[in-house]
C-alpha cells in the first residue's frame, strides 16, 4: 500500500500524530510520520531526501520555497509555539516575570539547559545577548532534544533549598513530557519582552508523488478543527 511521507518538527508532534492517524482510514493509504529538529529537516531536503507533506517554521518554509522544495500554493499556517521555562518539580518557582527577573533565577540556577534545535539557537543568542553567557559558563548545558532538556531537568533537582537546573524548551515538548510523567512544570513563558514565537506551517513537497493525497492531508493539518487539537497540545 502507498504510503503519504510527512517530515514534521517535533515542537508539533502531539497534534500531527493525532491527526495524522485519524486522516489514515479515510485516505485509503498509511501516512508514515517522522520528526525532526528544523535545522537537520533543511539539510535533508538540501541533499535531496523525498517527502510528500512538510511540517516546518517560518524560515525554513521559505527557504524550501526559494529552493522549489514545495508547493507554494499548499502554504498553510499550522500555529505558534512559545518557549517556556521548567524545572524539577519539586523545585521552588523562581520569578520569570520579566527580563531582569529571569535574569536572576538563571544567575542562581545549577545548570541551564537548552537544545539545539531552532529555540535553542534562539536561547542561545538570547543568553548572549543578556551578558549570561560568561556569566554562566560551564552551567550551560546543551542537549539535543527538546525531550532531553527536560529528562536532563528532571535528573539534575533541587538541592540545598535552590532550583537546580533550569530549562528552556517549546511549550508544546514540555507538556508531552509532564503527560508522560517527567518530574518536572512548567513555570510560565518566557517574558513577553524576550519571548520568541516559532510559527509553524504545512506545505506539500515538490517531490511528491501523491499531490493530492498529500495535498489533502495538509489542509486537515491547518484545518479550524486542527486548531483546536493544536491548542490543547500548547500551540496557538
Amino acid at each position: 500500500m502507498s504510503a503519504i511521507k510527512v517530515l514534521s518538527a517535533g515542537a508539533v508532534k502531539r497534534g500531527v500524530a493525532q491527526i495524522a492517524a485519524a486522516y489514515a482510514p479515510t485516505a485509503g493509504c498509511k501516512v508514515e510520520v517522522e520528526f525532526t529538529q528544523v535545522p537537520k529537516m533543511r539539510k535533508r531536503i538540501a541533499a535531496g531526501e523525498d517527502a510528500d507533506v512538510l511540517v516546518a517554521t517560518a524560515g525554513a518554509m521559505d527557504a524550501f520555497a526559494a529552493d522549489g522544495k514545495i508547493i507554494p500554493a499548499t502554504r498553510a499556517l499550522l500555529g505558534r509555539s512559545r518557549v517556556g521555562v521548567v524545572v524539577h518539580q519539586d523545585a521552588p518557582a523562581p520569578d520569570v516575570s520579566d527580563t531582569e527577573a529571569f535574569k536572576r533565577a538563571l544567575l542562581a540556577a545549577s545548570a541551564v539547559v537548552h537544545n539545539d534545535a531552532s529555540s535553542g539557537v534562539y536561547i542561545a543568542m538570547l543568553l548572549d545577548k543578556l551578558g549570561l553567557t560568561a556569566q554562566l559558563g560551564e552551567r550551560i548545558i546543551v542537549v539535543n532534544s527538546g525531550a532531553a532538556i527536560i529528562t536532563t531537568v528532571a535528573e539534575r533537582g533541587p538541592g540545598a533549598g535552590g532550583t537546580g537546573a533550569i530549562g528552556m524548551g517549546q511549550i508544546s515538548e514540555i507538556m508531552v513530557m509532564i503527560d508522560k510523567g517527567c518530574p518536572v512544570k512548567l513555570v510560565a513563558p518566557l517574558p513577553d519582552a524576550i519571548q520568541n514565537v516559532s510559527t509553524y506551517y504545512a506545505a506539500v513537497a515538490a517531490t511528491s508523488t501523491m499531490p493530492d493525497a498529500a495535498a489533502a492531508l495538509a489542509r486537515e493539518l491547518t484545518s479550524e478543527a486542527a486548531k483546536k487539537i493544536f491548542a490543547a497540545t500548547g500551540i496557538d
